[in-house]
Formats: C-alpha cells, sequence, structure tokens
C-alpha cells in the first residue's frame, strides 16, 4: 500500500519538486498514524531544498515540518491490514478520529522535513508524544501554521525578552508567519509595534493585523526612520528615546542597524540569520548602552497548547497566505523562496 507524497530526490530549485508514491509509513508501537489535512511550509523548507543549510539531509526528502490531521490508526502494525494498539503503547487518550496537530520534533529522529521525512504527504507516523490534541472550533489550516513559527514567536515575545505593556518593539521582516505572530502578540501585550516589510501591499497587510508603524525593510535610512518615531538613545539615560526590544532572525546588514536604534538597556532577540550569520557589528553600541542580545530557538509544548488555545479563544488569528492542494507544491514553494508570502502558505493533501 502506497500513498502520494512531495518528494526530491536532489537538492536545486523547485523544479526537483514532485509528486510521487511512497510506502504508507506504518506506526510502530507508541506511534499513531495521522491523516494530514493541512501542512505548512517554513522558511527553512527553502533552504533544505537548496541545499544550504549544511545539514545532511537524507534523501529522498519530503518538505514542510508543520501538520494537522486526523488519528487514523495505531501501531505497531506489519502491514496495512493489522494497525493497533499493541504491546507498550500507551494510547489511552487517543482514539481513531481525534484531531490532533504534529509537534515536528522528533526525539531520536529528528525534526520534520530536516532529519525526518515532512508532512507533504497523505499520512505521517509519529509518537503519541508528538500529538496535540486541537480544539472545537479551531481549523486543520490554523492549526498546522502554528507549531514552528508561531510557536518559536511565542517562545522569543513572551518568554526570553518578555515585552511589557507600552514598551516599542520593532519587528524586521515582519511578512512572514514568525514575523505576523510576533507583531500580534505585541499588540496583544499592549506594546507599540514598527513592523518592516518589503513591498507597499505587505506594508498595508502588516498595519491590518495591528501594526502601529510600518517602514520598508530595505531603506538605507532605517536608522533615521525609526529614531523619527521612537527617538532617539542617549548614552547612559533610560528615560531617552529608541526602541526598547528589536526582533532580529535576518542578520546581515540590519544587525548593527538593530545595535542604533536600541534605547538604552534595550533588547534584541534573535531565532535566526536568513541574511547571513556572520554580520559586521559595533560592539560599542552593546557596551555602552548596556544592551542585552538574547538567543531563543524553537518552541515550547505548553506554547503550542496555549497558542491552540488562543485561536480556540479569538485572542490569535493565523495569517495564511494561502490554502493550496498538495499538486501545486511548486508553485507554493516558489512564492515563499521569491518573498511573495504574506503569512503562513498552507497545502491541502
Amino acid at each position: 500500500m502506497t500513498v502520494r507524497a512531495v518528494l526530491y530526490d536532489r537538492h536545486g530549485d523547485v523544479d526537483e519538486l514532485y509528486l510521487g508514491e511512497v510506502p504508507t509509513p506504518l506506526p510502530a508501537a507508541g506511534e499513531a498514524l495521522v491523516r494530514v489535512r493541512a501542512c505548512a511550509l517554513n522558511g527553512f523548507d527553502p533552504m533544505m531544498l537548496a541545499g544550504t543549510t549544511g545539514l545532511r539531509v537524507p534523501l529522498p526528502m519530503t518538505p514542510c515540518g508543520d501538520a494537522a490531521g486526523e488519528v487514523e490508526a495505531f501501531g505497531p502494525g506489519t502491514d496495512a491490514e493489522d494497525w493497533r494498539v499493541g504491546p507498550g503503547t500507551d494510547a489511552e487518550d487517543w482514539r481513531v478520529g481525534d484531531r490532533v496537530m504534529i509537534d515536528p520534533f522528533i526525539k531520536g529522529r529528528g525534526m520534520l522535513g530536516e532529519k525526518a521525512r515532512g508532512a507533504a504527504s497523505e499520512y505521517v507516523s509519529v509518537p503519541l508524544e508528538n500529538l496535540v490534541r486541537i480544539p472545537p472550533g479551531v481549523s486543520f489550516e490554523h492549526a498546522a501554521a502554528l507549531p514552528v513559527a508561531y510557536g518559536t514567536a511565542l517562545r522569543m515575545i513572551e518568554d526570553r525578552v518578555r515585552v511589557r505593556p507600552g514598551e516599542t518593539v520593532l519587528v524586521l521582516g515582519a511578512t512572514g508567519g514568525v514575523g505576523t505572530c510576533c507583531v500580534q502578540l505585541c499588540k496583544q501585550i499592549g506594546a507599540t509595534v514598527i513592523a518592516t516589510g518589503s513591498s507597499d501591499r505587505k506594508l498595508e497587510q502588516l498595519c491590518d493585523i495591528g501594526a502601529d508603524h510600518v517602514l520598508p525593510s530595505r531603506s538605507d535610512e532605517l536608522v533615521r526612520m525609526v529614531r523619527a518615531i521612537a527617538g532617539r538613545p542617549r548614552y547612559h539615560d533610560p528615560d531617552s528615546g529608541g526602541v526598547d526590544v528589536v526582533v532580529n532572525y535576518i542578520g546581515g546588514s540590519t544587525w548593527a542597524t538593530s545595535l542604533k536604534v536600541l534605547r538604552f538597556q534595550g533588547r534584541m532577540v534573535t531565532c535566526g540569520a536568513t541574511a547571513g550569520y556572520d554580520p559586521p557589528t559595533d560592539i560599542r553600541y552593546i557596551w555602552s548602552f548596556e544592551q542585552t542580545i538574547v538567543g531563543s530557538d524553537g518552541w515550547t509544548r505548553d506554547g503550542l497548547t496555549r497558542l491552540l488555545a488562543m485561536v480556540a479563544d479569538g485572542e490569535l488569528d493565523p495569517v495564511v497566505h494561502a490554502v493550496r492542494p498538495i499538486e501545486e507544491i511548486r508553485e507554493a514553494m516558489g512564492e515563499l523562496s521569491a518573498r511573495k508570502v504574506f503569512g503562513k502558505s498552507i497545502l491541502a493533501p
């Protein structure tokens, strides 16, 4: 028995992607077979396809780390007719048909779409401990948008830099999954949000989701424009201008720029470096303005559960760029690579 899945056998551009047949992923003891109803692309997917991450990717690979669907069966199973709850499987809390989101990091196997075959498939088999129950009222598409991007954003904003009401936050390159979530979370907390985007249309969309001020990403005048909004930081003056927090997962030339707009004792948080991990910097700002640089990596299970509850309660509205059938993977990945996506791009197997 086989199922359809998106595959690539070698690194390259979107032309390497194709829809193929793979053996049905039989669940082992302690695992569940999930019928994928929605899966989501992330920023790392084009990089994994291109082979630019430095990670050794087992080929053929299926993209997508994020997924939501329904429990189809439990393991162990020796063939397609022998799925059941077997010895060593504790499935008391789960039933066939349960609606679930998948936590994409699997102990011993790695991240879906990186080290383990991803979720752009009709079915995926994962450990029971990676299942997160979807509450009523939350769609598969919204659930699939959450784990990697929104989970990362929640941990950055609430756990790592702990944005407070009344603070001013600058979110750089705010138009992807992480950025759109950061904007919404900061507004919910009661912060003033300055967000950057690469086009007039995206800037309008950032305003629609709550950004107080929007600025073009590629402007050479970013320092001047941010200071015109938040004021100029002053040496050893906590009451002077500047932003309290910069969210910077871009790196590259934005790194030194970020230091120049932080207020005295401001914080900058980073969870990535899409434009380069070894940027030029200016250490003088770090010591003289007593700045704090905070790293943040990944998400927590409690964070994923909290995000689902926020969506169910209407406190958070995941931004979905488009929902496409799985056959349109090339178009979806191409848009993501070309930075034409606002929010999350969803595929529906």
